[in-house]
């Protein structure tokens, strides 16, 4: 019988070893797709223009994953080797701490979440299996340590003097990857507005208010009231703002879109997501706030996945930002990916030449290209990081004096 006990406990921790192990990839593999459709031919022009543009991207989640961003993976969208053959200059990291069971774009209750069954599984350290706060402070730790081991290969971005600092290193056409830390969503301050600073303290350069659910802050286009900001909401945008943290409009409610747009002094970001004109998805923004986007001389980034821009091509991608670029001008187009971000995409980040010649068959000159993919991103996170006190007043400000309208025709 002892035997017998010491045979199942010892096929059982084996078990446990081999799930531990394997599981965590598995999973990523199946969430962060590329479809494998055909992709047009790249040109030669394309290719050399590409080489010479410096790339932004707004958003992916590949902190979320048990995945060394240093090493190269043939699963999921994104790492170090593969930003580097996307000709990547800066990317924003998202810090996702929790997702709603049964997620869904039309409503979703803050009750339930597939992130923690992921912590577990990935073997995370215990502190973050139940603090949401935890788990962005782990997400930041992962992040330092890429940058520690990665030979100079990537660059923390906190501050206007390190978006100058990488710009110069990358001057030759070489150079690191710069890498700024987000939060999807700010429920992880867990009701307490001090938290802000400590996720300041720990990298946090932006953040977006909500995800797909409503929380103390506001509420989500994807949640129950999907109301606008609350008290605490309005204290963290003010906040946000003064600190030099760039606040992030993505899955934000349309009510909470307008309290915002309302109340910024700064420019706005929506991170990752599409128009309604050429893909209507609630999730996408409708021409109005565009324009007031616009209007705080804020950017947009356009996805690559359906729910974005309702393909995968890259086609579908240029157009919404075509449309951006028609109705407010080019100064307010960015990529987005949601790389990671359990999307199914046409390309991963090495494939970002696609989008450079999609741009080019539409017609987009070469300087609307460079500001499409990432010089406009560029000025805006550079403004951003800036604390308020140390920047001129608004009405001092072109940036948040300038009529859309002018910028189609600069």
């Amino acid at each position: 019988m002892r035997k017998l006990f010491l045979g199942l406990l010892a096929l059982i921790v084996i078990g446990a070893a081999a799930f531990f192990a394997f599981a965590p990839a598995i999973v990523d593999r199946d969430m962060n797709r590329v479809s494998g459709e055909t992709l047009p031919e790249i040109t030669q022009e394309a290719l050399a223009l590409h080489q010479t543009l410096t790339i932004v991207d707004l958003h992916s989640d590949s902190l979320l994953w048990k995945r060394d961003v240093l090493e190269r993976h043939d699963y999921g969208h994104m790492d170090l080797p593969r930003l580097r053959d996307g000709n990547v200059a800066l990317q924003v990291f998202s810090s996702v701490t929790k997702t709603p069971t049964n997620q869904n774009y039309d409503n979703n209750s803050a009750d339930g979440d597939n992130v923690t069954s992921l912590v577990v599984g990935q073997l995370q350290p215990l502190r973050t299996w139940t603090s949401l706060l935890e788990r962005s402070r782990y997400h930041a730790q992962k992040l330092d340590e890429a940058v520690a081991g990665s030979n100079g290969k990537i660059v923390a971005v906190r501050g206007a003097g390190d978006v100058d600092g990488l710009l110069a290193a990358r001057a030759d056409g070489a150079g690191p990857v710069g890498a700024l830390f987000s939060a999807e969503g700010l429920h992880n301050l867990e009701g307490d507005l001090s938290n802000l600073g400590v996720l300041y303290d720990a990298g946090l350069r932006m953040a977006g208010l909500t995800h797909f659910f409503d929380n103390a802050l506001a509420g989500s286009m994807h949640g129950e009231q999907k109301g606008g900001l609350t008290d605490m909401g309005r204290e963290a945008v003010r906040q946000m703002e003064e600190m030099g943290m760039i606040v992030d409009i993505a899955h934000c409610s349309r009510e909470c879109v307008d309290d915002i747009l309302a109340m910024a002094r700064r420019p706005v970001v929506s991170s990752h997501g599409g128009v309604q004109a050429t893909c209507d998805v609630n999730r996408n923004l409708s021409d109005d706030h565009i324009r007031r986007v616009a209007a705080t001389g804020g950017i947009i980034g356009i996805g690559y996945w359906e729910g974005a821009v309702c393909s995968t091509s890259p086609e579908a991608i240029v157009s919404a930002m075509a449309h951006v670029r028609d109705l407010v001008g080019v100064d307010h187009v960015a990529l987005g990916s949601d790389f990671d971000g359990t999307v199914l995409v046409r390309f991963d980040t090495s494939g970002l030449v696609h989008v450079t010649q999609a741009l080019m068959d539409a017609g987009f000159s070469e300087e609307e290209i460079r500001a499409v993919m990432g010089g406009n991103a560029i000025r805006v996170i550079r403004e951003g990081l800036i604390p308020l006190g140390d920047v001129p007043a608004p009405s001092e400000n072109p940036s948040l004096e300038s009529d859309p309208a002018e910028s189609e025709n600069s």
